[in-house]
């Protein structure tokens, strides 16, 4: 290539990049760490606490379940040595059986609970969403990034700014519609089975 050819094309790469500087310049950008918005969110609050109040009373049940069968187990523990062979045999069938019963219980109480937390979750998801989307178009932002994102430096993040906006407005009943996905509610402690 000629030194001539050589600086017409440098210039002309140089013309074009110049030309393509500005558009970029213009482009506002924003991230938000989604798994703060999911824990930090008036809606993720109401969620952890609609799941708790539904599950509440279930949990109690099982704890107090729990408690007689281990009340039982001592019983036999202390007074097991005085005992005729057919109470005692009786006992130890109660508690298998007590035992049986509580781990199913507990079993079919953390599906329950799974099942109606991914449902919050959906919910939940799909209206943090919508609040992201309704923030940047009010903020006129062009591209808001979330999960995947490996840097992206403090000036970028408008996680606290999205939580504010969400905040002062307070929580939005979820649009009408399907679900989306996961909870940031924890699941209620199920009691431990023997």
């Amino acid at each position: 290539m000629s030194p001539r050819l050589r600086s017409v094309v440098v210039t002309a790469v140089m013309a074009m990049g110049a030309a393509a500087t500005p558009a970029w310049a213009d482009l506002k950008i924003g991230v938000v760490q989604y798994a703060r918005l999911m824990q930090e969110s008036p809606q993720a609050k109401v969620a952890q606490d609609a799941l708790r109040g539904e599950f509440a009373g279930k949990q109690k049940e099982l704890q107090g379940q729990q408690a007689a069968l281990k009340a039982k187990e001592e019983s036999l523990q202390k007074d097991g040595a005085t005992m005729t062979l057919e109470q005692r045999t009786k006992i130890e069938k109660d508690l298998r059986d007590g035992n049986r019963e509580l781990q199913q219980k507990v079993q079919e109480y953390q599906d329950d609970f799974n099942a109606r937390q991914n449902e919050e979750l959906s919910k939940l998801q799909k209206a943090l969403v919508e609040e992201v989307q309704a923030y940047a178009q009010g903020e006129k932002f062009d591209l808001v990034l979330a999960d995947g994102v490996i840097f992206a430096g403090p000036a970028l993040d408008i996680t606290p700014q999205v939580l504010a906006a969400i905040q002062a407005h307070g929580v939005r009943a979820p649009a009408a519609g399907g679900s989306s996905g996961g909870a940031a509610a924890k699941p209620a402690t199920p009691p431990k089975s023997k």
